[in-house]
C-alpha cells in the first residue's frame, strides 16, 4: 500500500521521511494553505459568519504537487501539528487533495515528538480530523477578522492609515499603557531600615535587621522615627532571646510549557519570545546529528501541559540516578498540576531524550540551539529529581524593648538545585530564602552579643515595574489572554505599529500607543476588558469540547460589538483632520505652523505643506501655549557637508541629523565620545536591521568597525586597547570589560554567567 504523509514544513519532512519506508511518501503543505481572502472581511455575517476561505496566494504549486501526489497514493495521512492550528491545516489539506485523490481514506495522524519510535507508532494507529477543535480554530479566526477588518479602517480614517486593532494585541497595549499611568501616579514613600553588625564568641560576625518594637512590627517612616529608635538603643544589651532551626524543602519546577519556555528564554537567555519560538521549532522538527541523521530533539513546543509520559520519566530517572547519584532519584515519579484549560492529551516540553546530553551534542548546534536545549534539557531533568532539603536559621536578638532577626540558610541536600533554578520574575518579591544565605556562628538562647555597627538605611517604596517581555508574557498568561502560542505575535505586531517601543528591555507606550488606547478604550469598552476577552478564551475552549457551536460564541461577541462600532464610526474624534494653529512661523517660508499627528506623536508642521516640508518638535509652556523645541547640538559637524549636527528623535530613540536637513539629508547615531580605533572616526549607535543596539564607525561603509557593547572612554589597563565596554551579567549585574575578546579585562562585578551572544546580523 502506497501512503502519502503530509506535513507543514519541509524540515519536518525531511526529518520523517527519514523514518519511513520506500512505501511512504512525505510532503509539506508549508502552513496554512486557505486563509480568509487580505481584500475583504471574508465572512458573511448575515450568514451567520459563514467564512469565505481561498487559496493563498503564491500556494498554487504546493497544492498542485500535493495533489499530485494524492492521485498516486492508497492511503492519505495527514501529519500537521497537534492543536489547533493545525487541525485546521489538515481539514483544508484535505478538503483539497480529496478532490483529485485516488482514494477517500484521509486520516489524521497525531505525534508530540518526532523520533523513530513516535512516527511510526501514530502510522499504526491513525485517527480522524477533529471537527470540534476545526471549529475552535475557525471562531478564533473570524472573532481575530472581525475586529482588525471593521476597527483598523476607523483608525486609518481618525488618526492614520497603517495603524490596526486585535482582539488579544489591543488587550496587551491596554495593559502596557495602564502600567505607565500607575508609574506616573506612583507617589514614593519614605522608609527607614536599621541594620545591626553583631559579634558572637565565635566568629563570623553577622548582621540582624531591625524587626520590632515589644510585640508589634515596625516600619520606619522617617528620620525622626530612626533617631529616637537609635536613642532608645543607646547603651542596650544585645541578647540573643529565640534560635529556631528548621528543615525546609524546596521543590523542583514542573517542566516547561510554551508560556514559560517563553518567559525563562527571555530572563536566562535575553531571547525574545519570537526567537525562543523559532528556535525551538528547529529542535522539534529536526537537527542532524552526524551518523544518527536528522533527529527531533524537543517535543512540541505549543502545550500548556506539564504531563510528562511514563516511558520519558523513566529514562530520566535512570540518568539521574547514573550522573547524580540515586539519593536524587525520588521514590515515585514526580506529578505536576497543569492549568485548567491545559490539554493533558499533550506533553510538556521535554528533550525526546534525556540520554542525548547538551554538551554531547553541542558541536551539532547553532548557539542559539544549544542554549535553549540546555536550558530544556536542564529544567526536565531538574523536575524529575528531589527537593532540595536547606537547614534555616533564624535568630532573634532583644536590644531594650527592640528585636532584631538574623536569618541563614545551608543547603544540606542540593537535589534538583544541583541542575537548574528558576529565575525570579521582576514583580516577585524576594522569599525568605533570598534573604537567609548569610552565615550564622554558633548561637544560644541567652548569649550576650557584642555591637559593632548600627547601619541606618533610608529607601523609597518603588513604582511597579515596567513590562519586560517576560513579564508581559506571564501576565497575559495569568489573565487568560489569548494563547502562549500567540504571545510572540502579538508582542512584536505593538511594536511593529509603533505603539510601543522597547528601551533598555522594557515595554514604554508611545505617543501614539496612549492615544490609540485610549480610543479603543473610550469606544470598545468590552473588547478592551480584560475579563471579557479571557471569557472569549474559555468559550473557544468550550466549542473545542463540544459543549458550544463555534457560530453561537462569535453571536455572542459580535451583537454588542456591531453596536459599538456604529457609534465609533461617527462620535470617534478625528485626529487625522485636526490641526491646531499655532503663533509659530516656518523659519523656511514664512507661514504659520500647525500641530498635526504622526507615527511619533504630535509635531509641528508647515500650513504651507506640500510646498514646504518643514517639520519640527514643540513643547507644552505652563500656560498652556506652544513653542518650539529648541534643537538640542552637540557640536558635532556634518561629515557630508559640514554643517552642525542636531539631536532628533526617531522611532528607535535620538539620533542625530544635518541641521540643513533635507538639503542634506545625512544622519548617524547618538556619538559615544570614543573614538574608532581604525581610523580615528567618531564611534556611534546603530541598529541593525532586527532592531538590535551596537556601536560603529561614523564613516561606514569605508570603515566598518564594529562592537556589540557600548564603548568606555578609558584606556585598558591591561593591553592598552583605546576603550573599554560596558556589558551585563543576568547573575551578577553590571560590570566592564576589555573591548578585545582575546585580552580578557574584567572589573566590578566579574560574572559567572555571560551575557548571551546578540544574533548574528551583521551591523551594516
Amino acid at each position: 500500500m502506497k501512503s502519502l504523509v503530509i506535513v507543514e514544513s519541509p524540515a519536518k519532512a525531511k526529518t520523517i521521511g527519514k523514518y519511513l519506508g520506500k512505501d511512504f511518501t512525505v510532503k509539506a503543505s508549508v502552513g496554512h494553505i486557505m486563509d480568509l481572502p487580505k481584500s475583504k472581511l471574508g465572512v458573511d455575517i448575515e450568514k451567520n459568519f459563514e467564512p469565505q476561505y481561498i487559496q493563498i496566494k503564491g500556494k498554487a504549486k504546493v497544492v498542485n504537487e500535493l495533489k499530485a501526489a494524492a492521485k498516486k497514493a492508497d492511503r492519505i495521512l495527514i501529519a500537521t501539528d497537534p492543536d489547533r492550528e493545525g487541525e485546521a491545516i489538515a481539514a483544508h489539506v484535505a478538503v483539497a487533495v480529496s478532490k483529485t485523490a485516488k482514494t477517500e481514506e484521509v486520516y489524521r495522524v497525531l505525534f508530540n515528538e518526532i523520533t523513530k519510535k513516535a512516527i511510526l507508532k501514530a502510522i499504526e494507529q491513525p485517527g480522524k480530523i477533529d471537527t470540534n477543535k476545526v471549529d475552535a480554530q475557525q471562531a478564533r479566526r473570524i472573532l481575530d477578522r472581525l475586529v482588525g477588518y471593521q476597527i483598523s479602517p476607523i483608525l486609518w480614517k481618525k488618526v492614520r492609515r497603517g495603524l490596526s486593532a486585535g482582539r488579544v494585541q489591543s488587550v496587551a497595549l491596554r495593559i502596557i499603557c495602564e502600567r505607565e499611568e500607575e508609574i506616573k501616579a506612583f507617589k514614593p514613600e519614605e522608609f527607614w531600615s536599621l541594620t545591626a553588625l553583631l559579634e558572637g564568641k565565635l566568629p563570623p560576625q553577622f548582621e540582624a535587621k531591625l524587626l520590632k518594637k515589644d510585640e508589634e512590627k515596625l516600619r520606619v517612616k522617617n528620620n525622626d522615627e530612626v533617631q529616637a529608635i537609635l536613642a532608645g538603643l543607646q547603651g542596650a544589651a544585645y541578647t540573643v532571646a529565640k534560635v529556631e532551626k528548621k528543615e525546609r524543602r524546596r521543590n523542583p519546577v514542573p517542566p516547561f510549557t510554551t508560556s514559560k519556555l517563553q518567559q525563562e528564554g527571555g530572563r536566562k537567555l535575553g531571547f525574545t519570545s519570537r526567537r525562543t519560538m523559532a528556535v525551538a521549532q528547529g529542535l522539534y522538527e529536526g537537527v542532524d546529528l552526524g551518523k544518527e541523521g536528522a533527529v527531533g530533539l524537543i517535543t512540541y513546543m505549543r502545550t500548556d501541559s506539564t504531563r510528562v509520559g511514563a516511558e520519558a520519566q523513566q529514562e530520566a530517572r535512570e540518568l539521574i540516578a547514573a550522573k547524580f547519584g540515586k539519593e536524587y532519584v525520588p521514590a515515585e515519579p514526580p506529578v505536576y498540576k497543569s492549568a485548567k484549560s491545559a490539554q493533558e492529551a499533550h506533553e510538556a516540553i521535554r528533550p525526546t531524550s534525556a540520554m542525548r546530553e547538551p554538551d554531547a551534542i553541542k558541536r551539532y548546534l547553532e548557539p542559539d540551539q544549544y542554549k535553549l536545549y540546555k536550558l530544556i534539557w536542564n529544567r526536565f531533568v531538574a523536575s524529575q529529581m528531589n527537593p532540595a532539603v536547606i537547614d534555616q536559621t533564624s535568630v532573634d536578638i532583644k536590644a531594650s524593648a527592640y528585636t532584631f532577626r538574623a536569618s541563614g540558610s545551608v543547603v544540606k541536600f542540593p537535589g534538583f538545585m544541583a541542575v537548574y533554578m528558576e529565575e525570579r520574575s521582576e514583580d516577585q518579591a524576594p522569599s525568605e530564602e533570598d534573604n537567609g544565605e548569610a552565615v550564622l556562628p554558633p548561637l544560644a538562647e541567652g548569649d550576650l552579643l557584642s555591637l559593632l555597627k548600627l547601619d541606618p538605611k533610608q529607601h523609597f517604596t518603588q513604582p511597579p515595574p515596567r513590562f519586560s517581555e517576560a513579564l508581559l508574557v506571564k501576565t497575559l498568561e495569568e489573565k487568560g489572554i489569548g494563547r502562549p502560542s500567540t504571545y510572540a505575535a502579538i508582542i512584536s505586531t505593538i511594536q511593529d505599529r509603533d505603539y510601543v517601543n522597547k528601551l533598555e528591555n522594557k515595554f514604554h507606550p508611545t505617543e501614539l500607543g496612549i492615544l490609540v488606547n485610549n480610543l479603543l478604550v473610550t469606544h470598545f469598552p468590552d473588547i478592551l476588558n480584560v475579563t471579557f476577552t479571557a471569557r472569549m478564551e474559555e468559550e473557544l475552549d468550550k466549542i473545542e469540547e463540544g459543549a458550544m457551536k463555534w457560530a453561537d460564541a462569535v453571536r455572542d461577541f459580535y451583537d454588542p460589538f456591531s453596536v459599538s462600532l456604529k457609534k465609533a464610526q461617527e462620535e470617534m474624534k478625528d485626529f487625522k483632520a485636526e490641526q491646531t494653529p499655532t503663533d509659530i512661523n516656518c523659519d523656511k517660508c514664512g507661514k504659520p505652523m500647525i500641530i498635526k499627528w504622526g507615527r511619533n506623536g504630535q509635531f509641528l508642521a508647515c500650513s504651507g505643506y506640500p510646498d514646504c516640508k518643514s517639520t519640527k518638535p514643540f513643547v507644552r509652556t505652563e500656560n498652556g501655549g506652544v513653542e518650539a523645541a529648541p534643537e538640542e547640538t552637540t557640536g558635532e559637524l556634518c561629515p557630508k557637508c559640514g554643517s552642525g549636527m542636531v539631536v532628533k528623535r526617531g522611532r528607535f530613540g535620538k539620533f542625530l541629523a544635518c541641521s540643513r536637513y533635507p538639503e542634506c539629508n545625512h544622519t548617524q547615531g547618538m556619538s559615544t565620545g570614543v573614538l574608532c580605533p581604525e581610523d580615528g572616526g567618531m564611534i556611534v549607535e546603530r541598529r541593525s536591521r532586527f532592531g538590535k543596539m551596537f556601536y560603529s564607525c561614523a564613516n561606514y561603509p569605508n570603515c566598518k568597525f564594529a562592537v556589540w557593547y557600548k564603548p568606555v572612554p578609558r584606556p585598558c589597563p591591561q593591553c592598552g586597547a583605546p576603550f573599554l565596554t560596558e556589558k551585563y551579567s543576568k547573575k551578577t549585574g553590571p560590570y566592564i570589560a576589555c573591548y578585545k575578546k582575546e585580552c580578557g579585562y574584567k572589573e566590578g562585578t566579574t560574572p559567572d554567567v555571560d551575557t548571551p551572544e546578540p544574533p548574528k546580523d551583521p551591523p551594516a
